[in-house]
């Protein structure tokens, strides 16, 4: 079959031909009905050799949607033709993070993350995904829908729920910083899941009426974000610049809370007494669990949440990938295997 394959470090991912993926026990394999592109994808491929703890080669793709088409020993038969979606992060199970649900702070890991992360993802025909227990239902939800969810949506979920201000009334304030694959999923999320009054700020006027389409009370450029906030209750940065970072624990109010999600290489000097206000939290959310994928699911089932997306082929990742390095899509490729 077809995969892309990331096959050496700081190089172009591979359209190749892999054997086909044949379950052991306890495992299942994919027909992949769909796959979210996304800028993670284009740190592990321009990565420098020796810096991800990652073996080469491995099939890239970590949103990953499908049908299962076949099951190892021990796996109940009657999944077969179900349709799910990937949990990316596949921990150990058995540490204490992932006893208590959250796998992906898995203590027990090691270096590959998961599918599309240093082991074989999804933007293949097929995929073999180790354990059961990483599939999410995702029945009557649209494969190119719910494919970018597993990550863009799954992750700006965790960082929402796993703020610690809380956004109870229409007089809070939630900044969103960067509305891109994952930012203009915060702005529908923020909207349906809280009563505050949601911001959201790019340097594109594409990303901005994006995020006024998804239902931000107010999208302006970095330089009126202050003007226009005031200050805010939580401020969620899905860039994570020096600029952006700066920006963010800028405009958080006394109490609140800057949660710093993207990774373009922005810190930030914590210290009581000096520029941060009182009671400033700062957090650094990774991805999401099993559990609240499984909620959004139900979110995205019921039309609450949905990515905007380009669809393409497998044949045109390549080109894909071009386009997301030079930021020029507006929300999230989505490459669409379920029409053949």
């Amino acid at each position: 079959m077809q995969a892309w394959r990331c096959t050496a470090w700081a190089s172009a991912p591979e359209l190749v031909e892999v054997p086909v993926p044949v379950p052991g026990p306890g495992e299942v394999v994919l027909t992949v009905t769909a796959v979210g592109l996304c800028h993670s994808d284009l740190h592990v491929t321009g990565a420098a050799a020796g810096v991800l703890p990652y073996d080469l080669p491995f099939t890239l793709g970590h949103e990953v949607a499908g049908t299962v088409d076949a099951v190892g020993a021990g796996v109940d038969p009657g999944m077969v033709g179900r349709a799910v979606v990937v949990h990316g992060i596949w921990g150990c199970g058995e540490c204490r993070r992932c006893r208590q649900g959250l796998e992906n702070y898995c203590l027990g890991r090691g270096g590959a993350v998961g599918g599309g992360l240093g082991r074989d993802g999804g933007l293949a025909e097929l995929m073999l995904v180790p354990d059961v227990r990483y599939l999410v239902d995702a029945t009557g939800v649209d494969p190119c829908v719910a494919a970018p969810l597993t990550d863009g949506g799954l992750t700006s979920l965790h960082a929402i729920g796993g703020a610690r201000v809380p956004l109870d009334g229409p007089d809070s304030t939630a900044v969103v910083i960067g509305v891109g694959g994952l930012g203009h999923l915060a702005v529908q999320l923020l909207r349906h899941l809280t009563p505050a009054r949601v911001v959201a700020s790019d340097t594109r006027s594409a990303a901005l009426d994006l995020a006024e389409r998804c239902g931000a009370a107010a999208a302006v450029a970095p330089d009126r974000l202050a003007a226009e906030v005031g200050d805010a209750d939580l401020v969620l940065d899905f860039v994570g610049s020096p600029a952006t970072v700066a920006l963010g624990a800028s405009l958080v109010s006394a109490g609140g809370e800057l949660s710093v999600v993207g990774s373009a290489g922005g810190d930030l000097e914590v210290a009581k007494g000096r520029a941060l206000a009182q009671g400033f939290r700062v957090s650094l959310p990774f991805w999401g669990s099993r559990a609240e994928l499984e909620r959004l699911m139900v979110l995205a089932r019921e039309g609450h949440v949905a990515p905007e997306t380009t669809r393409i082929s497998l044949a045109e990742v390549a080109e894909a990938y071009t386009a997301l390095h030079h930021g020029s899509v507006v929300g999230r490729f989505v490459v669409d295997l379920s029409r053949g």
